[in-house]
């Protein structure tokens, strides 16, 4: 078993589609750096969603947006338009969180109300009837 959980940035629009069978899929990219100071790189990681999590992607998401994906390494092998034997890593999600804080993503699902109404403190229960003369029943 191959588990993969990655945290970066889209580097493109997700692209919502069908398949024959009419299943939804989100096609995305997402950028990650790792290392630090001179050694510091980016990978860049192809990643698939299936059905309703690919919907929420491609509705929620675009590109430069920070996300968390968990899932599953997919790892194939094609041949090129030139005749070379070449290998491609993906990702298949099982889970996508949203990271980009609320006041950036500029869409009317993630925007908190202007005005939230203030909840007054709850006070304490008193606890002038508890008397500590032994009678605890533990």
């Amino acid at each position: 078993m191959t588990k993969v959980f990655l945290i970066g940035n889209l580097t493109r629009d997700p692209e919502l589609s069908e398949t024959a069978g009419g299943v939804t899929v989100c096609r995305f990219a997402v950028a990650v750096n790792r290392g630090y100071g001179e050694n510091r790189a980016t990978d860049f990681y192809n990643v698939t969603a299936w059905r309703r999590l690919g919907e929420q992607v491609a509705q929620y998401t675009k590109k430069g947006n920070k996300i968390a994906v968990y899932g599953d390494l997919q790892i194939r092998q094609y041949e090129a338009n030139d005749g070379s034997r070449r290998t491609s890593v993906d990702v298949i999600a099982q889970d996508v969180e949203f990271l980009t804080p609320k006041q950036q993503q500029g869409d009317d699902f993630y925007d908190a109300p202007a005005t939230q109404p203030s909840a007054a403190p709850k006070k304490k229960p008193a606890l002038e009837a508890f008397d500590d003369d032994g009678d605890i029943p533990f």
